[in-house]
């Protein structure tokens, strides 16, 4: 059987726009401002604050004067910058072999992007591997949008072709198997070249504090911040996200794939971590051990969010199993309830 021919940019984005995008102006009636604040905001008034309310709009002086708090209104403008800061390190390989990780990164930008840019707004990105290596300048319009589609397709590709190269250099088969299953893409050292040019790090761990401080640095203007990453990362990026969202509106999307957190019973397996590239040695079919690792995964993604509440931003997230059309729109009614 031969390989599968690699997704263009153009039939992704045609894709989406027939299954996903239709689909949400049918939902949305058009009105995105459900889905995303935006950044471009103009002052119309004040009002008594409410819980829920975001208290970076808390006016201060009001507040103090007639002892009662007070909040800005705002009334927004579809016009506006946004930076997509998208993490294509090692571990968006896993998933599913249809639907990894790194695809519903591709998916979910894409769309956003084509939704803010359909909107009259311009759109930037920020891709990421072990560093910040690719920097799409803002810009609108369709060609914009396969732009940023094609640089994540490229990088998918380029990191596919590595694997299959280590594949054929073959290691043990039980080792294949464990990474087969869970779709782990094997780490190695050093840095490799895949088709196109593209440029990859192997073997480094990621650390999403250097993403969020390029974006720091280079939008300067108030805009629209969407992060979309699995946040497997090194500790230390909530004071980067914390700064970031004073002067932005961020938002954070989380990709997940249940089987991080939910082995299946498939025996002893060798698991090797996409990163590092450690292996260890598992019995999944230990009950006990896979409800260790489900308590392990759950408290791990309680510690996640609070951290990330604590910084100023809402975390929502988007599995690699679950409909993409459903997941924005869940993330639309929790931010919608957010503002009330």
């Amino acid at each position: 059987m031969g390989a599968t021919a690699p997704l263009s940019a153009e039939s992704l984005l045609r894709r989406l726009e027939w299954r996903v995008v239709r689909r949400l102006d049918g939902r949305l009636q058009g009105d995105y401002r459900t889905l995303f604040r935006g950044a471009g905001l103009d002052f119309t008034d004040l009002r008594e604050y409410v819980p829920g309310d975001d208290l970076r709009h808390i006016e201060w002086n009001v507040t103090a004067r007639l002892d009662e708090p007070y909040v800005r209104e705002f009334v927004e403008d579809r016009e506006l910058t946004a930076w997509l800061l998208l993490d294509h390190s090692a571990s968006m390989g896993f998933g599913p072999v249809d639907r990894q990780k790194d695809l519903v990164l591709a998916e979910v930008a894409t769309t956003l992007a084509h939704v803010l840019t359909r909107g009259g707004s311009r759109v930037g990105a920020m891709v990421m591997d072990t560093g910040v290596d690719t920097v799409i300048p803002p810009a609108s319009g369709r060609t914009q949008v396969l732009r940023i589609a094609k640089t994540l397709l490229d990088r998918r590709e380029a990191r596919a072709a590595q694997d299959e190269e280590a594949a054929v250099a073959g290691s043990g088969g039980r080792r294949a198997q464990g990474r087969g299953l869970f779709g782990r893409r094997g780490a190695r050292t050093g840095r490799g070249r895949g088709p196109r040019g593209t440029a990859y790090d192997l073997g480094a761990v990621t650390d999403l504090s250097v993403l969020l401080a390029a974006a720091y640095g280079i939008a300067r203007r108030r805009s629209l911040v969407l992060v979309v990453s699995d946040f497997i990362t090194t500790d230390g990026w909530e004071a980067p996200l914390s700064r970031l969202a004073r002067r932005h509106e961020v938002v954070a999307i989380q990709v997940i794939d249940p089987r991080e957190s939910e082995l299946p019973d498939a025996g002893a397996v060798y698991v090797e971590d996409a990163e590092t590239g450690e292996q260890i040695f598992v019995d999944t079919s230990d009950v006990g051990f896979r409800v260790r690792l489900a308590a392990a995964s759950e408290a791990r993604q309680a510690d996640l969010e609070a951290r990330a509440r604590k910084a100023g931003v809402d975390l929502y997230r988007v599995r690699t199993d679950d409909d993409l059309v459903r997941s924005l729109l869940r993330i639309s009614e929790l931010r919608r309830r957010r503002r009330r």
